[in-house]
């Protein structure tokens, strides 16, 4: 009804100016359907962001109707945080038939680091929150860079998750407490300016090494597969917002998709902690299971049209069989 109105009066305008308006008509029909997909390509996006608003309104929602009840648990979000994750759960499962292998690595109790690989939004750590704490009974704590912490309208989500500040001090503290903590050393870097290669841009970062031998924390490699091709980073002018990046750390790169692609979380074998083993050899270690399970599990170059068609089981099983051979 709105294009209809609006392309009414400009034809009205154009009319009393003299132009061609056959000829612009025909221009219209003809690049309509491209204009309407290029459109939808960048509001599919926008529909996991209004997802996680959501979240942070039920939350804050949550927040206040229990502080109006007399009787009341020790955990201020546990049922707001479990009825959140049913949701997530549903609308992975849904949209993109997701899956975890390898859940039972995540232990009951105790500390544990997950490294895993950020793409370009990372929905894929998302749906995972979802499972192991549905399944595993166990909340994921996460640190976050300090520009996550200024987005207008996300303060009572971050409160609820707990979400922190990234730095090795905090993480350290997170896990000599006992939680399971998510990291990925590649962050904001690798999530914008990564592509359906699947490299990891970790550049120097040894942080995350550091902290699991200071707190003697067993580590679990993670990788999600297609998880780029759900949603992609643009990669016009990426030099140019590659150099803004490391100026001002301002996360200028556009995203767009949210293509309903079979997604699946692998979590790798755990790697207990060693005394002997120094922060260089971690790292290593660490780098070459996540890029294993890349190896083992990717589709390199990554393709969105097949991705979509592994939510169908025969192809996904011929696919399979053809990359064994």
């Amino acid at each position: 009804m709105f294009l209809n109105q609006a392309l009414y009066y400009l034809l009205t305008l154009l009319e009393r100016s003299n132009f061609d308006l056959i000829y612009l008509a025909w221009l219209w029909a003809l690049f309509k359907p491209l204009c309407l997909l290029l459109l939808s390509l960048f509001l599919l996006p926008a529909t996991i962001l209004l997802f996680i608003y959501g979240s942070s309104l039920f939350c804050l929602f949550y927040k206040h109707w229990n502080r109006l009840k007399a009787a009341y648990s020790d955990d201020l979000w546990y049922g707001a945080l479990k009825t959140l994750a049913i949701l997530w759960e549903l609308q992975g499962s849904i949209w993109h038939g997701y899956e975890v292998e390898g859940l039972e690595h995540i232990p009951t109790e105790g500390p544990v680091l997950i490294v895993f690989y950020h793409g370009a939004l990372p929905i894929d750590f998302y749906y995972l929150f979802a499972k192991i704490w549905l399944y595993r009974n166990r909340r994921v704590r996460v640190v976050a860079d300090k520009f996550v912490f200024k987005i207008p309208g996300l303060g009572t989500l971050l409160e609820a998750l707990e979400i922190q500040p990234s730095t090795s001090a905090m993480c350290k503290s997170m896990l000599e407490e006992g939680h399971v903590l998510a990291v990925s050393p590649g962050g904001v870097r690798e999530a914008l300016f990564g592509d359906h290669n699947y490299q990891l841009i970790w550049k120097e970062r040894r942080g995350f090494a550091k902290v699991a031998i200071e707190a003697k924390t067993t580590i679990i490699p993670m990788f999600t597969k297609n998880c780029r091709e759900a949603v992609r980073a643009m990669t016009i002018g990426r030099r140019f917002l590659s150099y803004i990046y490391e100026k001002t750390r301002l996360p200028l790169v556009p995203i767009y998709g949210m293509f309903p692609v079979k997604m699946i979380t692998y979590l790798g074998e755990p790697i207990p902690y060693d005394p002997n083993v120094t922060t260089e050899m971690l790292v290593a270690r660490v780098k070459k299971d996540i890029e294993n399970l890349i190896d083992t599990h990717q589709r390199r170059p990554g393709s969105i049209t097949r991705a979509c068609l592994d939510r169908f089981s025969c192809f996904s099983t011929k696919r399979m069989e053809i990359k064994n051979e």
